[in-house]
């Protein structure tokens, strides 16, 4: 067996004792879940637990992707996140994603979703301008600026929109 093959065997082993903890409690977190664990299991034990309380609300599940997504477990985020877009979604539910792939320094990912974001709700104006901003700091100076100027058209005292794209001028990423 090679390492590769180990790694995966371990890994779906550690899955396992941890669906098998919270069936066994349902979705309440119990000190045992995390408590001695190793950070790997208590983590795996606690998102098992998380995803259950999540039940169908798009943000909680994509906040439960994020984490197994972003700590390498990029398949079973991945899986969470292909689960919620395969429903009914909300508008910002593309923005939340597109921040996880931004984290996970995937722009073009993080651009389709931010795009289809932009595409169900055109007259968002803090989601042209944190668009825009991402857009300014991949070096996408004239998109960036077409999005500020749509959003600065509407609402050109609006302080948080403002921030977001002076800070792209600058190296710093929208919050």
């Amino acid at each position: 067996m090679n390492g590769k093959h180990l790694a995966l065997a371990v890994g779906l082993f550690v899955l396992g004792v941890a669906v098998g903890v919270v069936a066994a409690t349902g979705s309440k977190v119990e000190k045992g879940m995390y408590a001695g664990q190793s950070p790997k299991d208590a983590a795996a034990a606690l998102l098992t637990a998380a995803q259950q309380q999540a039940g169908k609300g798009s943000w909680e599940n994509i906040a439960v992707g994020r984490v197994w997504y972003l700590s390498g477990d990029k398949a079973q985020g991945q899986a969470i996140f292909d689960r919620v877009f395969a429903g009914k979604v909300k508008k910002s539910d593309f923005m939340r994603l597109g921040r996880v792939y931004m984290e996970a320094k995937e722009w073009d990912k993080a651009k389709a979703a931010f795009e289809k974001a932009l595409a169900d709700d055109p007259k968002d104006e803090g989601n042209l301008s944190e668009v825009g901003a991402w857009y300014n700091l991949h070096g996408d100076r004239a998109t960036a600026e077409a999005y500020f100027d749509r959003a600065f058209s509407r609402k050109p005292d609006e302080v948080w929109y403002t921030v977001n794209a002076a800070g792209s001028y600058v190296g710093v990423k929208p919050q």
